[in-house]
């Protein structure tokens, strides 16, 4: 009789701790968060300044006690900007790691890369750092855009061109899944203005000859050109049409709007415009603003657009994490971002809905100035 009421206990008491760590990445006292991204290769030094602003929000939040007294914790795997190891890393992450989501990875081949894993195991991305459309329509329930899609971007870039009377505009696109969203995007606005672009040329994502390209540009000769292209080798190509004699205005995304990034350019950056998704990182006329700036002192961080969206993320996923509650589960937790309505972070709306993972449609112009500085 007493060993059947021992088991009996045994039970009981195994199947309380059973329920109680149910989801995998979630302890009394952490919640365990994975990341893959380029902390090298040609996407190193935005990662690093988007990367310092998420954990400058992540430490607030764990000073603080966490998050209904779970902290934060991050698992970081370099995937050195290469899709093929953006997936492995994923599949470390969340079979052998078992974090509880993955946050904050970068590029548009990386990300469609590992749909399947997260769609094959429940596992939540929150804001990947990529625009493209194709994380948008269709919803996939398991990814929470937070930027504006890049499409937007460059829309907003046509739209700024023809209101000051440019109307020939030509494109420079990576041939990759990123590029042909931005070409999209481009093919769209153009059309709806009834106009022919001026140059559409394509160069290679991995050992581009930059030199072929500006020998393109040039020859096209356009009044202005929008860049589609990753950080390293945007500025690569801009050196080498610079070099080449052309002084076509260039606009690039806001993949390439980190503060390595115009101090690589240099004076060959003077007079590029740069779309941006967040609020500008140096103004404190916001709430999001003045919060950020005081972090940025407080943990010695880039005071930089890259940083500030790395911050702004990493608010929306402890917003998410404090809607779902005590008991944390993943379809709570996406649940609680579908929530989200209409949210001001302080001077960046976030919207969800269950057919809605959009996040934010923020999207404004940037100038680089004599000085460096972006231009509002």
């Amino acid at each position: 009789m007493l060993k059947r009421r021992t088991l009996l206990v045994a039970l009981l008491f195994g199947g309380s701790i059973f329920a109680a760590a149910a989801e995998e990445g979630v302890t009394d006292s952490g919640i365990l968060i994975g990341q893959t991204v380029g902390l090298t290769g040609t996407v190193a030094a935005p990662v690093k300044e988007m990367n310092e602003g998420a954990e400058a929000y992540f430490k607030q939040v764990n000073k603080q006690g966490g998050i209904h007294g779970r902290k934060i914790e991050m698992r970081v795997l370099d995937d050195k900007f290469d899709p093929a190891l953006t997936r492995a890393n994923a599949e470390t992450l969340i079979r052998k790691e078992r974090v509880f989501a993955l946050f904050l990875g970068r590029g548009t081949p990386h990300t469609q890369g590992i749909l399947p894993l997260l769609e094959g195991n429940n596992i939540p991305l929150v804001a990947p750092s990529t625009g493209a459309s194709v994380f948008h329509q269709p919803v996939h329930r398991m990814l929470f855009n937070i930027r504006a899609k890049y499409q937007d971007e460059v829309v907003r870039a046509i739209e700024h061109f023809t209101t000051i009377g440019i109307q020939r505009i030509g494109i420079l696109h990576v041939d990759d899944a990123f590029g042909q969203d931005g070409l999209e995007g481009f093919k769209k606005a153009m059309d709806t203005r009834k106009l022919a672009p001026t140059a559409t040329i394509k160069f290679a994502r991995v050992n581009p000859d930059n030199k072929a390209a500006a020998a393109e540009v040039v020859k096209a000769n356009p009044a202005a050109l929008i860049i589609v292209s990753s950080a390293k080798n945007t500025v690569d190509v801009i050196k080498a049409i610079r070099a080449a004699g052309s002084q076509t205005q260039i606009m690039t995304l806001s993949n390439n709007s980190s503060e390595a990034f115009v101090k690589e350019l240099g004076p060959a950056g003077i007079g590029v415009v740069v779309s941006q998704v967040t609020p500008a990182p140096h103004l404190v006329t916001t709430p999001l603003g003045q919060e950020f700036n005081m972090a940025a002192k407080a943990y010695g961080i880039t005071i930089s657009y890259p940083a500030m969206e790395g911050y702004m993320n990493a608010k929306v996923l402890v917003e998410g994490l404090r809607r779902a509650g005590p008991k944390l589960t993943r379809e709570g937790f996406i649940r609680a971002l579908e929530s989200m309505q209409r949210v001001d972070f302080g001077g960046l709306m976030v919207t969800y809905g269950p057919n809605d993972h959009t996040g934010s449609e923020f999207v404004e112009l940037t100038m680089i100035g004599k000085d460096g500085r972006f231009v509002r």
